[in-house]
């Protein structure tokens, strides 16, 4: 398209912002209206999703105790981080060592941030 076409379709799609979002979220990004998930359904799938993200670090507390179910558990934890960053490619188009890696370094500093907090007010007595 020439470049004068494409400035003078441009202004008039930004003279209407509703159709500019439409149409940017629909080149961009790929979204329609028909695409948007049923926010009941995304919901459900968010609380499912950190249900079962919450569950996976407590498993090894099942089976044993002690230092040996907080060393499985953060194995578990960090390998379940770089595990979904991989997955997550799937929808970003991006590496998927890098995603991994990003993940587990951001689930790694949140760990690091819990220790510390706990460190810091010490073991809670009811």
């Amino acid at each position: 398209m020439p470049e004068d076409e494409a400035k003078t379709l441009a202004a008039r799609l930004m003279a209407q912002p509703e159709s500019a979002l439409n149409t940017l979220g629909s080149e961009e990004l790929g979204l329609s209206e028909q695409s948007y998930s049923n926010p009941w359904m995304a919901a459900l799938s968010a609380s499912l999703s950190t249900a079962a993200g919450a569950f996976i670090p407590i498993v090894p507390f099942f089976f044993t105790s002690g230092y040996p179910a907080i060393i499985c558990a953060f194995v578990i934890s960090t390998v379940a981080h770089l595990l979904i960053g991989a997955a997550k490619t799937l929808v970003t188009s991006l590496s998927p060592w890098r995603s991994g890696a990003e993940m587990t370094i951001v689930g790694l500093g949140e760990a690091l941030i819990t220790y510390a907090l706990g460190l810091f007010f010490g073991p809670v007595v009811g």
